[in-house]
């Protein structure tokens, strides 16, 4: 198993495909995030929570700096370039929530539908855009999905 294919792996752990849904540690999700997740990873984890958006993965990682990466850091061994800390943490984030949305919503349909719908308790905002938006989005949608999971009212 190649370090990419593990990485990639971890991290869906987390969110990719909603069949993994025990979390890894957090400090092993830090040590694969410094190490630098593979660009893969982005790919794989923009295709699960927004399998129809090709350019969902642009949303985490800017569109030009991704070209650029994928064009000048090709791997001659079929890797990927991997992703700095903070755009691995991006990646990760939106990992977090679309794993605790697919526990909630019992699907990943449903969880794309809470995902990318506004929300009154986030002003009319879409909890993915308040995700991506900055990294203090994270904790007020899980949150938000943890009064639902618990029957407490949102």
């Amino acid at each position: 198993m190649t370090a990419t294919t593990r990485a990639a792996t971890s991290i869906l752990r987390i969110g990719g495909n909603g069949r993994h849904r025990s979390p890894m540690p957090v400090l092993s999700l830090m040590r694969e995030v410094e190490k630098g997740l593979s660009v893969t990873v982005l790919d794989e984890v923009a295709r699960a929570v927004a399998p129809g958006d090709g350019a969902f993965a642009s949303r985490i990682i800017p569109k030009a700096t991704l070209s650029r990466r994928r064009k000048a850091f090709a791997l001659p061994d079929g890797d990927t370039a991997v992703l700095t800390p903070e755009e691995g943490g991006r990646v990760a984030r939106v990992a977090e929530v679309w794993v605790s949305a697919i526990d909630v919503w019992g699907g990943e349909e449903a969880a794309r539908a809470f995902l990318f719908r506004p929300h009154p308790l986030l002003q009319g905002q879409r909890p993915m855009d308040v995700v991506l938006a900055s990294e203090y989005g994270r904790p007020v949608v899980l949150d938000i999905l943890g009064s639902l999971k618990h029957g407490t009212a949102v």
